[in-house]
């Protein structure tokens, strides 16, 4: 495939468009089901909408690579199924808890903690400016939690809650590289891999914590399957589309456009569901987006 600077970036900018949407979606679910149901929900219909490419590439002769086959990426195919799954489900709680607003500013933290992992386990050393940066973002994320008093007294334990979710998924990438790297599968396939893990963890969690009879009643509740259908395709799309804009523009180029997410969600969070953003919020952002772009930027300069 040529690579398109425009379709790359093009691709990415829908990206935000979605992954701004995302807590929104995410926090309109019907409130008379919980968020466990909601989202074995999602998970279904994401792995609904992976079919199509799924025969597409079987068509083409990509079969799954035997990954159980091989211990070592078979055991973290099944961790990271699991860990998606509970970051999953803390993504529908937290963006009902935290607010959508709060959380998908925490969700910024994902290149910091993918940052810090790099340089403990992988031995990606960082630069003083660099960890200027993640500094600064650092105290952004304290600022959010304390909403806006730096005060340990006044933490929002669901904002702090949210923080969970990048950490967690910046571990699994971080595992599921090994697996891309070394086997044929595809994004799409390894997509697939966890969705059908994390569908198996989460229907084992709700027999352990669930509400009886919550998913038989949400099978046949319109409301809540569009819900979920709308949410768990635009999850879905945004992985893919993320994947295809990486084979046109570096990472670093498709983060940046990225970074504006929170904007997307507070937009969305005032006309879609008359919500208010706090002065702390738009506060926070602004400084973790300055984090985030220092970061690409030292980055760039220290390759260079």
């Amino acid at each position: 495939m040529a690579r398109s600077r425009g379709i790359g970036i093009g691709l990415a900018l829908i990206c935000l468009l979605i992954l701004g949407a995302m807590p929104v979606l995410a926090a309109n679910r019907p409130a008379r089901f919980d968020g466990l149901t909601f989202t074995i929900a999602i998970t279904i219909w994401q792995l609904v909408a992976a079919v199509p490419l799924l025969a597409v590439e079987l068509a083409r002769g990509e079969g799954f690579p035997k990954l159980f086959s091989r211990g070592r990426a078979g055991f973290i195919t099944l961790l990271t199924g699991v860990l998606f799954g509970l970051s999953t489900y803390m993504f529908v709680v937290a963006a009902e808890k935290a607010g959508p607003v709060s959380m998908v500013i925490a969700l910024q933290a994902y290149p910091l903690f993918a940052t810090i992992w790099e340089a403990l386990f992988l031995g990606k050393r960082k630069s003083p400016l660099e960890l200027f940066f993640m500094l600064l973002m650092l105290l952004a994320l304290i600022y959010l939690t304390t909403e806006g008093t730096f005060r340990i007294a006044d933490i929002s334990w669901w904002s702090a809650f949210a923080l969970g979710i990048p950490l967690i998924w910046s571990i699994a990438h971080i595992l599921l590289r090994q697996v891309i790297t070394t086997t044929r599968i595809t994004p799409n396939q390894v997509t697939i891999s966890r969705l059908v893990i994390s569908g198996a963890f989460l229907l084992l969690l709700a027999l352990i914590i669930g509400s009886p009879g919550a998913l038989a009643e949400a099978l046949v509740a319109t409301d809540f399957q569009k819900a979920a259908l709308i949410l768990g395709v635009a999850y879905y799309l945004e992985l893919i589309l993320w994947f295809y804009a990486m084979r046109h523009i570096d990472v670093s180029l498709a983060s940046s456009v990225t970074v504006p997410a929170p904007a997307v969600t507070m937009l969305l969070t005032v006309l879609l569901l008359g919500g208010e953003v706090a002065a702390y919020q738009i506060a926070a952002m602004a400084v973790i987006a300055i984090g985030m772009y220092g970061l690409i930027f030292a980055g760039r300069h220290r390759v260079a």
